[in-house]
């Protein structure tokens, strides 16, 4: 029986011999444990939340919202109209409201919902 592309028998179906390795054989790899880099000025490094922990101390939420309810704004103004261009609103087609700035107009408007 004959099995393809196996490392170990040759096309005729022969076992083939192993292949000493030649030069030195190195035993694997072994990284070094892990020790945290130790410099002259720091005894102990600050970590980013530790870093940020510190920025929330040093600039805290704002608490001085005069008796309002948080998150809440003022309130606005109701939009009124204090001009005097506009004369009033008029109805031209369904619900199109359209505003009037002359008395000519007015009329036009009217005579077109005839």
């Amino acid at each position: 029986m004959f099995i393809h592309n196996y490392a170990k028998y040759d096309p005729s179906g022969r076992k083939r011999k192993a292949v000493k390795p030649k030069g030195e054989i190195y035993a694997k790899y072994t990284p070094p444990p892990f020790r945290p880099i130790e410099t002259k000025n720091s005894t102990k490094r600050v970590s980013y939340a530790d870093q940020r922990l510190a920025e929330y101390k040093q600039y805290p939420s704002r608490d001085d919202f005069a008796g309002r309810s948080h998150g809440v704004g003022d309130k606005v103004e109701s939009k009124k109209y204090t001009g005097d261009f506009v004369i009033g609103i008029a109805t031209m087609h369904k619900s199109n409201a359209v505003p009037v700035t002359n008395p000519k107009y007015a009329t036009e408007i009217s005579e077109m919902a005839k």
